[in-house]
């Protein structure tokens, strides 16, 4: 059974799942500028981070009936996927202040997940839409989890740096709690996005961390 992921063909054979290259990953087109058109090439990145999303959530769900090379193979073709994705971002943006104030959030998000910084699809997907009401609405919801027991707190920890770390990266304000438990949690490699985010230039800094990030563990 083949599904199709963001430029990936997703095949199960039993119960094991393999990705594989398909061609014309990103069929970003170079429109006119108008508000029609850069609405819908909008949307149309939106799907294609979507399908992204959606494959690295797959990966971690059928983990377990792969083994760890296929694991790890796996794992750096989808980074290599979001990195193609991002360059196709930076070129359709160059030049248009327009698309950059419109997919600014996407490119950062991108960023997040190429280096690892982010390991949560759905984080993920609200950061690049620019859903800060959202984000908040899932840590409401994570932080009763956490107290019902029905989510660990190592994974609440992570999760909670990611989304408050976009919702900085969105510009909302953060309460003196919440920017005490960032800095009582950082990790080296949020720490490192944050940092190299926070300057322009900084995508040779983003594969690096990716590339030194993707032999982990997730």
């Amino acid at each position: 059974m083949n599904f199709f992921h963001g430029g990936l063909t997703q095949t199960f054979n039993s119960s094991r799942v393999v990705y594989k290259r398909s061609p014309g990953r990103f069929d970003l087109r170079m429109a006119s500028r108008g508000k029609s058109e850069t609405g819908k090439l909008k949307q149309n990145m939106e799907e294609q981070l979507d399908r992204l999303m959606q494959q690295l959530q797959d990966l971690e769900e059928c983990r377990e009936d792969l083994d760890e090379e296929e694991y790890e193979e796996t794992k750096k073709e989808t980074l290599e996927q979001l990195a193609e994705f991002n360059d196709s971002l930076k070129k359709i943006m160059s030049g248009d202040m327009t698309l950059v104030d419109e997919l600014s959030g996407m490119q950062l998000a991108i960023q997040a997940a190429i280096s690892q910084a982010f390991k949560t699809p759905e984080v993920i997907r609200l950061f690049a839409k620019k859903q800060p009401g959202q984000l908040r609405t899932r840590l409401a919801e994570m932080d009763r989890d956490l107290m019902v027991g029905k989510l660990s707190r190592d994974v609440h920890t992570q999760q909670k740096m990611e989304i408050l770390i976009a919702l900085r990266k969105l510009g909302e304000k953060l309460t003196a709690e919440d920017e005490t438990f960032l800095t009582e949690n950082a990790t080296a490699t949020l720490s490192q996005f944050e940092k190299v985010t926070a300057n322009t230039g900084s995508e040779d800094k983003i594969m690096a961390l990716a590339s030194s990030s993707v032999k982990t563990k997730v």
